[in-house]
């Protein structure tokens, strides 16, 4: 039988650090291989690299706190409020709390018992910890697809 915990947890790895059958390439590969000024450069009204990266890192940090017991303190209306990205070291100071937030989600839902996978995720009317972190699997790859379109148009020639 499948432990769905460590599922999840797996799925939610290999988005972010490992090439996988479903997108052939992951956030880590994406965002490392993204300079500073091509993480912050506007294409149209489109969001930026850095401002998809802070966004698919703000929801991961929200369902930790949760995930830890704490509260759910996140708001759609603030999930794209990046700070401003003016130095190769802004921009690895934000991959670096992805990499360390990711790997954080991850351990948390490893180990999360089964019989919690079905409980309310923080409180009923957000449905169950199975529900967001399979949802936040969905985001994160949705994400990436932009991050993926944004890189391409960024290495075409001008």
């Amino acid at each position: 039988m499948v432990n769905l915990a460590s599922a999840l947890a797996q799925q939610f790895k290999e988005v972010h650090f490992t090439k996988d059958w479903v997108s052939t390439t992951s956030l880590k590969t994406q965002l490392e291989n993204t300079n500073w000024q091509q993480a912050t450069a506007r294409l149209g009204a489109h969001n930026t690299i850095a401002a998809l990266a802070f966004h698919i890192n703000y929801y991961i940090a929200g369902i930790i706190k949760v995930l830890e017991g704490g509260e759910l303190d996140i708001h759609d209306q603030n999930s794209f409020d990046a700070p401003a990205i003016r130095s190769a070291e802004d921009w690895e100071a934000l991959k670096s709390r992805l990499w360390t937030d990711a790997k954080r989600f991850v351990a948390l839902v490893a180990q999360m018992p089964a019989d919690r996978m079905h409980l309310p995720f923080a409180n009923k009317n957000y449905g169950s910890n199975y529900r967001n972190i399979n949802a936040m699997i969905q985001h994160i790859y949705y994400h990436l697809g932009q991050i993926v379109l944004l890189n391409k148009l960024l290495q075409q020639p001008v």
